[in-house]
């Protein structure tokens, strides 16, 4: 059975900064792209950052600059370092990850961490 787990998130002042970590375990063959998503709050999830197994980002256009995507494929692990915090970065973040387990690739989700930031 294979799960994610993050950590990382909580309570930080404007400006300030946080590093979020995901990491899968289980019967994994292989993991493909791993990414970032955050939902605010009575809106739908997107997309913040993604990487994939060679290391190639993507971000999305409101962290560019303030937010670094890495892996550790060897743990099985992707991070999310957040400087510069703004208010409106607030709510839930969640890892997802195109895991092989088996035959096949599915994507996988985390369980979400919350981040909040005061101004």
């Amino acid at each position: 059975q294979v799960q994610l787990v993050e950590s990382g998130g909580g309570l930080v002042q404007a400006g300030g900064s946080l590093r979020l970590s995901c990491t899968a375990s289980g019967s994994i063959f292989g993991i493909n792209a791993m990414g970032w998503y955050y939902q605010a709050p009575g809106k739908q999830r997107e997309l913040v950052a993604a990487i994939t197994r060679g290391g190639t980002t993507n971000y999305a256009d409101s962290v560019k600059g303030r937010f670094t995507i890495s892996r550790d494929n060897a743990r099985n692990t992707v991070y999310l370092q957040m400087n510069s915090l703004k208010p409106e970065d607030a709510g839930v973040y969640y890892c997802k990850a195109g895991i092989v387990a088996g035959l096949r690739e599915r994507d996988y989700w985390g369980q979400g961490t919350q981040v909040t930031v005061s101004s």
